[in-house]
């Protein structure tokens, strides 16, 4: 059996899906009952659990368990705080590493090895390059401002806490390094610093299905190694499946993709029906935030035999617009 805590998130509802085609025994974990229904049609058992009460563990099997995949979370992206206004680093260190502190403990006790969870792929910041594939060995450089900085902190610590729980009580604990994750979902908007704003996939969909000019910051070179969530997700199952998956390991595609080929595959796929697609242009005086960044993806492939199906930026927006068009999953997110 294998328990999913946090499968009320985007990434986790994936998974579990991913986990019964693959004919696993699934137990689910949300905070509230928002998605209890959905998972009682497919014959899951869901349980409430609150990451930060210690007696919420009470409810959860003790026998029988292969593992805990460990989704539920504090994220910049669902935190409306202004840090020019307000500090909310407590909040991510209770929920992200004290939470993961009282899941080691709950499988310490009931002799459960094995817990997969994530990390930020912001950790090794400081070496972000187009050209060079970063490792798992690449020393952590992060910042410490903006609105990710608490986050990253937190989820160093809740990582660094699995490692000594794999030295200190043989445990087998791993955690997947993890950029912006593709797929249909809640995120079409996301709070930046304490601000609601659509993300930039979602400004070049909607742009594109209006036939709209798609602006790019720059001059479109600037290149980044996403995933989609489907990957994300069948990697999970491989992990917990094999003996050798342990520790820190890149969950990107391995490849990178430009602005410029993103956004010549969304104006294609997602033109209007009149034919109008959407032209391309530059702002070359508009910087973008984020530099250009490439994980390797080797040791995933090694452990665990985990290999991309959708590294192909065009073949991973075909699968995203045609869940869309199915409304995948959509009256879920829109609690």
């Amino acid at each position: 059996m294998i328990i999913v805590i946090g499968a009320s998130s985007f990434i986790g509802i994936y998974v579990v899906e991913e986990l019964l085609k693959q004919k696993c025994e699934v137990i689910v974990t949300g905070r509230n009952n928002k998605f209890k229904e959905h998972y009682d049609n497919l014959g899951v058992k869901y349980i409430n659990l609150d990451l930060m009460i210690k007696s919420d563990f009470n409810k959860l099997p003790t026998r029988n368990i292969e593992g805990v995949i460990l989704l539920a979370g504090l994220l910049p992206a669902n935190a409306a705080v202004n840090l020019d206004e307000d500090e909310n680093i407590a909040d991510y260190f209770m929920v992200n590493t004290i939470g993961t502190i009282n899941i080691l403990e709950y499988c310490r006790l009931n002799k459960i090895n094995r817990i997969i969870s994530t990390s930020s792929y912001a950790d090794v910041f400081n070496s972000w390059n187009a050209d060079k594939a970063i490792i798992e060995d690449e020393p952590r450089g992060y910042k410490l401002v903006g609105d990710h900085a608490a986050y990253v902190l937190s989820k160093n610590a809740a990582c660094d806490t699995m490692e000594y729980y794999n030295q200190q009580h043989n445990m087998k604990n791993a955690w997947f390094r993890l950029p912006p994750v593709y797929g249909v979902g809640p995120h079409d908007s996301l709070y930046v610093n304490g601000a609601l704003v659509k993300s930039g996939l979602k400004i070049f969909i909607d742009k594109a299905s209006a036939g709209e000019d798609i602006i790019i910051h720059g001059d479109g070179s600037l290149s980044r190694d996403v995933v989609y969530v489907k990957d994300v997700a069948h990697a999970f199952y491989l992990a917990i499946k094999s003996d050798k998956t342990y520790g820190l390991y890149n969950m990107t595609s391995g490849v990178g993709v430009t602005l410029k080929r993103q956004a010549e595959v969304i104006s294609e796929l997602f033109a209007p029906l009149d034919g109008k697609k959407s032209q391309i242009r530059f702002d070359l005086n508009a910087k973008n935030n984020t530099p250009s960044y490439l994980f390797s993806m080797d040791k995933a492939k090694r452990d665990f035999g985990f290999i991309p199906q959708y590294s192909n930026f065009e073949v991973m927006m075909k699968d995203y617009k045609k869940d869309l068009e199915m409304k995948k999953f959509q009256t879920l997110f829109k609690y």
